[in-house]
C-alpha cells in the first residue's frame, strides 16, 4: 500500500505450498496487487529429484492427519494409491511428529514398499535416503528436529 516490495520467506518448503501464506497471498490478489513467484526448485521437487521414485506421476499430499488411526487409513490408502498407478506419494510432518510418522509408516506399509526421508535438504544435516520399507525396520533411525519431507511408492 506504500509503494514497497514484500516477500514471502519460508524456512522450508515453497511459499503458500503446504506452508503458511496461501492466505496472504490470496487478500494480495483480491486487492489488486501483483503477485511475482520467485524462481527455483521446492524442496518438494528436490526430494522427489534425490529420491529415485517416479517423477513422471506423483502427488503432494501436504500433511496427514494428526489422530493415528487416520493417520494410519490414509498411509494404507495412499500405497494403495501407489500401487494402483505407480504414483509416487509426497508428504510432510512437523519435525516434532516425525518419530511418530515414521512409526505409522513402518507399520502401515508393506515391506517392499519404497520410502524415501529428505530431512533438512539444502541445509547442512541433509539426510535423503530410500530403501524398501523392510531394510528401514531394521535401521535405527533418529529424526533431527527437522523438515523432512516422506515419499513412498509401491514395488
Amino acid at each position: 500500500a506504500n509503494g514497497k516490495d514484500i516477500a514471502i520467506v519460508s524456512e522450508a518448503g515453497y511459499p503458500c505450498v503446504a506452508d503458511p501464506g496461501a492466505q496472504l497471498v490470496l487478500l494480495a490478489q483480491q486487492a489488486g496487487y501483483e503477485i511475482v513467484p520467485l524462481l527455483g526448485a521446492s524442496s518438494i521437487i528436490l526430494a522427489l529429484a534425490a529420491s529415485g521414485l517416479n517423477g513422471q506421476n506423483f502427488a503432494f499430499n501436504g500433511y496427514l492427519p494428526k489422530d493415528k488411526g487416520e493417520r494410519l487409513t490414509k498411509i494404507r490408502n495412499l500405497e494403495q494409491r501407489s500401487k494402483k498407478e505407480g504414483q509416487t506419494q509426497i508428504f510432510m510432518e512437523a519435525p516434532y511428529r516425525n518419530g511418530n510418522l515414521m512409526e505409522d509408516l513402518l507399520a502401515a506399509c508393506q515391506p517392499q514398499t519404497l520410502l524415501c526421508i529428505a530431512c533438512d535438504i539444502t541445509g547442512l544435516d541433509q539426510k535423503i535416503q530410500t530403501l524398501p520399507v523392510g531394510q528401514w525396520k531394521q535401521r535405527e533411525f533418529k529424526f533431527p528436529k527437522k523438515p523432512c519431507l516422506f515419499l513412498l511408492l509401491y514395488n
